[in-house]
């Protein structure tokens, strides 16, 4: 499990029947096995409604509640509180960064899909923050060590106010890369460093940005109703390409989260089970 898999535009997107990994425990160790390898995997075949991401939380444990509630829908709101619940296009980021503990693990599953655009992007960020440190290490440097304001405020599951400080890489006692904190919807205004040291940040920063918008390390694909993506909210960031609004929903998504904690008590727990049965 030590040895992550790092991938980019070439990426074969792991997938594995929805079925299987609630039914079987062999089938379930491979996509928590891939999930942490890899990053990244889509189960296929679940029912289209609501409701499928709860099942998927008992078969690990439990999902991760968040100011957004425990699970909650991606769709166009005229009243939209959120950037992903517009149509336009969402560029990559990870989710909840402005939390102190961010969430680990992403789900998003595919009710409704719209005929045009709505493609899915992702990114391994790992890989591109290795590409960063090898061509700029200062640029890596300043992203792994300085600190930056995020902040959330609206109301939806409840209230809330939140606000923490993040590194964009953060990184192990190694120097290696352990999390990405990054979204550009919820970075603060503030951003309280020397003045001399603004202008270098924002040079690495774009550095960063240009490599994880590059054709060679980002991934696209198109969801299809049924479909859900498991991914890891640490490593993989993700977007979206924008599609044309409609008097109805056109495009539907149920997302939630669960933490790396739940999910690696599983596979540890699934791994005994698939050993012992052998």
């Amino acid at each position: 499990l030590s040895e992550r898999q790092y991938w980019g535009s070439d990426l074969q997107l792991p997938k594995i029947p929805f079925e299987e990994i609630m039914y079987n425990d062999e089938s379930a160790y491979k996509w928590l096995c891939t999930l942490k390898k890899v990053g990244i995997v889509l189960l296929t075949g679940a029912a289209t409604r609501q409701g499928e991401l709860v099942k998927l939380g008992h078969r690990i444990g439990f999902l991760r509640l968040t100011f957004y509630g425990p699970t909650w829908q991606v769709q166009d709101k005229a009243d939209a509180n959120n950037v992903a619940y517009t149509t336009g296009k969402l560029c990559f980021h990870t989710d909840y960064p402005v939390l102190q503990h961010p969430p680990g693990v992403q789900f998003l599953h595919c009710i409704k899909q719209t005929d045009a655009g709505g493609e899915s992007e992702v990114v391994d960020g790992f890989h591109v923050s290795n590409k960063l440190k090898e061509q700029n290490p200062q640029a890596y440097q300043i992203l792994s060590s300085t600190a930056v304001d995020y902040t959330d405020v609206g109301v939806d599951y409840c209230d809330f106010a939140v606000q923490c400080k993040q590194r964009i890489i953060d990184v192990d006692s190694r120097g290696q890369a352990v999390r990405i904190n990054y979204n550009n919807a919820t970075r603060d205004t503030v951003f309280d460093i020397p003045a001399e040291k603004v202008r270098p940040f924002y040079a690495a920063l774009k550095e960063f940005d240009d490599l994880l918008h590059s054709i060679e390390h980002k991934f696209t694909y198109k969801l299809k109703p049924g479909d859900i993506v498991t991914f890891d909210n640490w490593r993989v960031l993700h977007g979206r390409q924008s599609y044309q609004s409609g008097s109805e929903v056109t495009r539907h998504l149920e997302g939630a989260y669960a933490d790396w904690d739940v999910v690696m008590s599983r596979l540890r727990l699934l791994r005994k089970r698939v050993l012992n049965k052998d």
